[in-house]
């Protein structure tokens, strides 16, 4: 088994990397729209109908309706392409499911009408203690404590059988069924999607680098 903390590490170096030639690219796509002879910056304060404020109303569309259509679709593709492979019946996910929320959080979202909720609660219970959920994945459990802040709360499946297989599979909820959908999370290697992680995940990280750049320059614009 790799030691997490140095898969973790490589991960932040990887997206750092990502990030930094993702502002490069979409500022190269800002002053691509810069009007000719205009010396603003696209983070000024300018009047109505100006030169200047035409230009940020154009970028802003840009990220709208272009930028943001070409991430929903490549993230699509990735969501897709995880379909050519299949679940090897490790059931880590089964086993230690994790959430930033406490039991008693997680039903009061699920009696609010959230939908993850409502399916997390159907399905999943909290471990009595931290040292059972150790059990499952310690290097896991370890990398979280060394690398998040917050707590973490883990839960497992009450339907998995001895011989890991889920006595209720044909009725199993939509989150069951989708996982893993994000290829940014961490996955063991004996995970049947584990390949699947590690083929998409630097284009994982580019969309989620430009949800975040994105985001940051609406926001100074604003």
């Amino acid at each position: 088994m790799k030691d997490l903390n140095s898969v973790y590490s490589n991960m932040k170096k990887k997206y750092r990397e990502i990030f930094q030639k993702t502002v490069n690219a979409i500022q190269s796509r800002i002053d691509a729209l810069k009007p000719l002879n205009f010396d603003g910056d696209i983070f000024y304060s300018y009047e109505e109908n100006s030169v200047g404020r035409q230009w940020q109303n154009a970028v802003v569309d840009m990220f709208e309706n272009d930028i943001s259509h070409e991430i929903y679709r490549k993230w699509q593709e990735i969501i897709s392409y995880r379909e050519k492979y299949n679940c090897k019946g490790c059931a880590t996910c089964c086993n230690l499911a994790c959430s930033e929320f406490s039991p008693k959080e997680l039903e009061d979202k699920a009696k609010t009408g959230d939908n993850f909720a409502k399916q997390f609660t159907s399905i999943f219970i909290p471990y009595e203690t931290k040292e059972d959920a150790e059990k499952i994945y310690p290097e896991y459990l370890k990398l979280l404590s060394e690398n998040k802040d917050g707590e973490v709360y883990f839960y497992h499946c009450p339907k998995l059988t001895d011989c890991k297989r889920c006595s209720d599979y044909e009725n199993r909820p939509d989150i069951c069924r989708h996982f893993p959908d994000n290829p940014l999370d961490i996955l063991p290697e004996s995970c049947g999607f584990y390949e699947w992680k590690k083929e998409v995940e630097p284009v994982a990280m580019m969309l989620h680098a430009m949800v975040e750049i994105l985001e940051y320059y609406k926001e100074k614009i604003k």
